[in-house]
């Protein structure tokens, strides 16, 4: 059984002949082969081998085996009708100690990836940066430490030295809010830090990396296509009181505009969450100027929306998210509400900056819990979910905005950070057992959406 539900009138052509088609990865997610061919240690792997950090104990030494496997997984990219693969660079493959010698196994193993993507017929996107940080670079401190812009900038370089021949679509990080407010302020992600003193040196840090990864990647490759993904979740108030009001800007300056702001030159928005203000003792001369950077295209990862009430008692923010099971809404696997319009509302509120030329959406999917029954997996939902999605990304684009591509997450289930393996977000079902790979009927609806 090839086939799903789904009009066959909703495909790619009503979305025009230039709309960029896709599936998102992440190397640490995938790879496994943690410590083979040189590979150097990350704060990932430190953070999973650390008790109660990730569900059930689990972590990603094995994962999907990608590295071994990953003709295998190309093989179904193309037997999908997908044309574009996103996947990541693990910086520990390629600088094992993140700022010493490059190690010409983990060069070559990419090298083999992105000439097996093109044999195939499949674009390879790269994100330079999905999370992995060298451990070695975060004993001495990792993202709170300034010297990280001239680790970050020459690992750049080395991407773009040995890749960059063949790679057009390039991403310098992934998710710049994710990685420092759960790894450097709630403690929830490696490295595990906590508190404001480790998350604005490290927001500070971040974003002078972005651009200044993002100007070196320009500068060795002038005709590359160069962006950089952000997470954002559509946010509402949960009343019409003034407070939950002001909660919800607060709590939208933190999930969507502290990074995309200054990065566009529009500096940090300090005026309508003043405690960011304190991000000024981390600043140098020169740094204003040295934040921005012109993006060829944004990316967009969007999931749900976030629902904000006031509280007095939330330092920083006095604002707090409204839990999804709490509102008794349609969830995933995740708790995150099924609320596709977010979508609509993202696109929008990123494609009213003038600056930001293009849209694609890198991210989105959903987890939910699947079952394989006669070597078949019915993800109902999860067709419902994207095909929800995508009539919004088209809603937006038919109104005007720039937005053009759109990337599942995501290929293979997969090692779901401090989750484990519990929600599964793949288009293929992954036995981690036997390795054995099954693709789900939102595979083949996809596939289907594409031919």
């Amino acid at each position: 059984m090839n086939n799903t539900s789904g009009s066959s009138a909703f495909n790619k052509d009503i979305f025009g002949n230039t709309f960029d088609w896709g599936v998102s990865t992440a190397a640490f997610q995938t790879e496994g082969a943690w410590a083979d061919d040189g590979k150097g240690e990350s704060i990932w792997d430190a953070f999973t081998s650390k008790k109660g950090k990730v569900h059930g104990g689990q972590h990603a030494r094995i994962s999907c085996d990608f590295y071994h496997r990953y003709k295998q997984d190309i093989d179904i990219v193309k037997s999908l009708n997908i044309p574009n693969f996103r996947f990541s660079i693990a910086w520990t493959r390629i600088i094992p100690n993140g700022s010493g010698q490059v190690n010409q196994a983990g060069i070559d193993f990419y090298n083999r990836v992105i000439d097996y993507c093109l044999e195939q017929g499949v674009q390879p996107w790269l994100t330079i940066y999905h999370w992995d940080l060298p451990q070695a670079l975060e004993v001495q401190g990792g993202w709170t430490n300034r010297n990280i812009i001239d680790w970050f900038t020459r690992y750049v370089e080395v991407c773009a030295k040995y890749f960059g021949d063949r790679v057009k679509h390039w991403m310098v990080m992934n998710e710049p809010a994710v990685f420092t407010g759960a790894g450097y302020f709630l403690g929830l992600h490696a490295p595990g830090r906590t508190g404001l003193k480790n998350f604005l040196p490290a927001v500070h840090h971040v974003t002078l990396s972005i651009a200044a990864g993002a100007k070196r990647l320009r500068e060795f490759l002038p005709d590359a296509m160069i962006g950089n993904t952000f997470s954002c979740s559509h946010i509402e108030p949960l009343t019409s009181k003034a407070n939950d009001v002001a909660a919800a800007l607060r709590a939208d300056v933190l999930i969507n505009r502290l990074f995309i702001e200054p990065l566009l030159g529009l500096g940090y928005p300090t005026d309508d969450l003043p405690v960011l203000r304190k991000i000024e003792k981390y600043f140098y001369p020169g740094d204003e100027d040295k934040l921005t950077f012109e993006f060829d295209f944004i990316g967009l990862q969007n999931y749900t929306r976030e629902i904000v009430e006031y509280s007095f008692f939330t330092p920083y923010i006095s604002a707090k998210l409204v839990e999804a099971k709490r509102r008794k809404v349609p969830l995933t696997e995740m708790g995150w509400e099924v609320y596709p319009e977010a979508m609509y509302h993202v696109i929008k509120k990123f494609n009213a900056y003038p600056q930001i030329k293009n849209i694609v959406i890198t991210e989105n999917g959903a987890a939910f819990e699947d079952e394989v029954k006669d070597n078949i997996v019915n993800d109902e939902l999860r067709v419902a979910y994207l095909q929800a999605n995508l009539k919004q990304v088209l809603r937006a684009k038919e109104e005007g905005a720039k937005v053009n591509g759109y990337f599942v997450w995501t290929l293979t289930d997969n090692f779901e950070w401090a989750e484990g393996y519990r929600p599964r977000f793949g288009l293929v079902h992954v036995d981690f057992e036997n390795q054995q790979r099954l693709v789900k009927q939102s595979g083949y609806w996809y596939r289907d959406f594409l031919r």
